[in-house]
């Protein structure tokens, strides 16, 4: 085992501080990755703030981890120092149910294991994630980075991503649909830029009109103030798909009608419960709500070439490890444009 620098909270109401963690030693097929690059994510706020009810201690977060191969076991083949690779949502899954045997290890009957505050199957105890020097993740978990993309913008694809490419990629978004981003966060932003380089024609939905402007910059045709209930009359029943990033309960009801007939609504961004959907809103229209969860490795891969081949990368602001506490308060605040990036150079300085 190696000790290295992280950056962790040991209890729900504990600021992140300094601390040292264990890294296992190089098994046959595992990968040795220096942190270059990782992005801040409100699962991370969530889990150091045990939100929702799991979080073991100390809990050192970050799952959109960029950076450099610096060690391979004796059997990995796809990966050699010097490469520039990425490490999403998971680091593990058994990788034998039905799950996982079609490449959907999010779902894993068996549990997939989760970056950070996993159980850890090499050294007991539970997993520590990219707010950290270096990180040792089995081969199959690791992913590739094109090389035109800018790695530190690179880093919250590896959730935020991911999260809103495999719901557009799942329900078949094609030229010329018409797709509705709902909220302008960080997963919305890039469920903006995916969507346009589909051929989408997007439309922002948000009740802030003061973001209609940012959304036209990041790719949107269209802005509709859900707040302004003659634009949302006019745009009734002509939605293919709604791709709803709100990370908070609220209330759905006005968003169905938008969607045309057979159409779905894919929930990606509110992890609790919901108003009562009406279910007249469902019934008149044959229409859906439907939920996705980030996208297996093969997907993930296929996200990130479809992205180096596109040239799409998040909008963010690159911080240092030591402004993480105050970075957080911000996310809260929506006080972001559009995902804080931690250099981790500055934890090892």
């Amino acid at each position: 085992m190696s000790i290295v620098k992280a950056y962790g909270a040991q209890s729900p109401t504990a600021a992140l501080e300094l601390l040292e963690i264990e890294r296992r030693d190089l098994k046959h097929d595992d990968v040795k990755i220096k942190i270059l690059y990782c992005g801040v994510c409100h699962s991370d706020i969530h889990t150091v703030r045990n939100d929702w009810k799991g979080s073991k201690y100390p809990v050192v977060p970050g799952h959109e981890i960029v950076g450099e191969v610096i060690a391979i076991g004796e059997d990995v083949k796809k990966f050699k120092k010097g490469d520039k690779v990425g490490v999403g949502c998971m680091v593990d899954s058994c990788q034998n149910c039905e799950a996982c045997n079609k490449d959907l290890e999010q779902f894993c009957e068996k549990g997939m294991v989760g970056t950070y505050n996993g159980k850890d199957q090499i050294l007991g105890g539970h997993t520590f994630g990219g707010y950290s020097e270096k990180i040792v993740v089995k081969e199959d978990f690791v992913l590739s980075i094109p090389e035109n993309l800018e790695l530190k913008a690179v880093a919250p694809l590896l959730c935020a991503g991911i999260t809103t490419y495999s719901p557009l990629k799942h329900w078949n978004v094609k030229k010329g649909d018409r797709v509705g981003v709902i909220g302008l966060g960080g997963l919305g932003h890039m469920g903006i830029k995916l969507a346009k380089a589909m051929g989408a024609h997007v439309v922002m939905v948000t009740t802030s009109p003061n973001k209609s402007q940012d959304a036209k910059r990041l790719g949107a045709d269209e802005v509709l103030i859900s707040k302004d209930k003659q634009a949302m009359e006019t745009m009734a029943n002509s939605f293919d798909l709604l791709l709803n990033t709100i990370p908070v309960k609220h209330d759905i009801n006005p968003y169905l009608k938008l969607l045309k007939i057979d159409a779905t609504m894919v929930m990606v961004g509110a992890i609790e419960p919901l108003e009562p959907v009406h279910g007249g809103n469902l019934i008149m229209g044959r229409k859906r709500v439907a939920g996705s969860l980030i996208g297996g490795i093969k997907e993930t891969q296929e996200m990130l070439d479809f992205c180096g081949e596109h040239n799409v990368v998040s909008d963010i602001e690159l911080i240092d490890m030591p402004y993480i506490n105050e970075a957080y308060e911000r996310v809260i605040n929506a006080d972001v444009k559009y995902r804080f990036v931690i250099d981790l150079e500055s934890l090892r300085n």
